[in-house]
């Protein structure tokens, strides 16, 4: 019973440095986005332009909050709206210059902030953290989807 306490402990802390992190960067970026516009623009940048309805679906927003998500980048000229040369009908949204040199600001922002997080770790506690987080996602990984 200790160890399912504390996997539950666990998780929850880990929601919670995870909430927290996602707090610090946001009161430290002085800009007009949040984060659910810079994994975006970052899903973007990676992958190049898509639909909505794609970029909803892999990041797991509702098309709702897509929508909102690319009327914010297009005011502010993050992102265009590409209209596919075969079928008009088709519309994917690209990032601009201007939004990936906001992306790099960002993750700039917060390779800081995980600097400072995680300072209070030795490079023992580092290479643990990491070779636990590393099996954890293969084991994920592993799962059938």
């Amino acid at each position: 019973m200790d160890k399912e306490k504390n996997i539950f402990k666990l998780i929850r802390t880990i929601e919670l440095f995870s909430n927290e992190s996602m707090l610090t960067w946001s009161r430290s970026f002085q800009r007009s986005v949040g984060i659910s516009s810079i994994l975006v623009l970052q899903e973007l940048r990676q992958k190049g332009a898509q639909k909505q309805t794609e970029l909803a679906s892999t990041l797991g927003y509702t098309p709702g909050a897509m929508t909102n998500i690319a009327s914010k980048l297009i005011n502010e000229a993050y992102a265009i709206r590409k209209y596919d040369a075969g079928d008009r009908r088709v519309i994917r949204l690209e990032i601009t210059e201007k939004g990936v040199q906001l992306l790099e600001e960002a993750q700039q922002k917060g390779t800081e902030i995980r600097k400072e997080m995680f300072e209070v770790l030795s490079e023992e506690e580092v290479s643990q953290f990491l070779a636990i987080q590393e099996k954890l996602l293969r084991h994920i990984e592993s799962k059938p989807k």
